[in-house]
C-alpha cells in the first residue's frame, strides 16, 4: 500500500493536491491512504521549506506546486513496473541522468 502524504497547513493549494493525489492513485488502481501533514515543525522534518508538498512513502517528490493527476502517477508507479523488468530500465534501473527523478524510468 502506498502511503501518500500531503504536506502544507490546509490551504486551498494543500486541498487542490489532496484531491489530485486521490484521483491519481484512483485511476491507477493502487491501494493507498492519504495522511495530511499539517504541523509546521513536521512538514520542516521532511526538508520542505515550501507548501504544497507531495511525499509518496515518506519521500518528497515534489514541494511548492501542485502537479498535474498524471505528473503524480509518474511519482506514484515510478520504479515499480520497470524495477520488476531490468531489461526495461536504463543501467538496471539506476538513476538516469536525463531523467524526470522517476529513478531512470523514463
Amino acid at each position: 500500500m502506498k502511503k501518500i502524504q500531503i504536506l502544507g497547513t490546509g490551504c486551498p493549494k494543500c486541498e487542490k493536491l489532496a484531491e489530485a493525489a486521490e484521483k491519481a492513485a484512483k485511476e491507477l488502481g493502487i491501494e493507498f491512504e492519504i495522511e495530511k501533514v499539517k504541523d509546521i515543525t513536521e512538514i520542516m522534518n521532511f526538508g520542505v521549506m515550501m507548501t504544497p508538498a507531495l511525499a509518496v512513502d515518506g519521500k518528497v517528490k515534489i514541494s511548492g506546486k501542485v502537479p498535474s493527476v498524471d505528473e503524480i502517477k509518474g511519482y506514484l508507479s515510478a520504479n515499480e513496473e520497470c524495477c520488476s523488468d531490468k531489461n526495461s530500465c536504463d543501467i538496471n534501473c539506476a538513476p538516469n541522468k536525463n531523467s524526470c527523478d522517476c529513478g531512470g524510468c523514463c
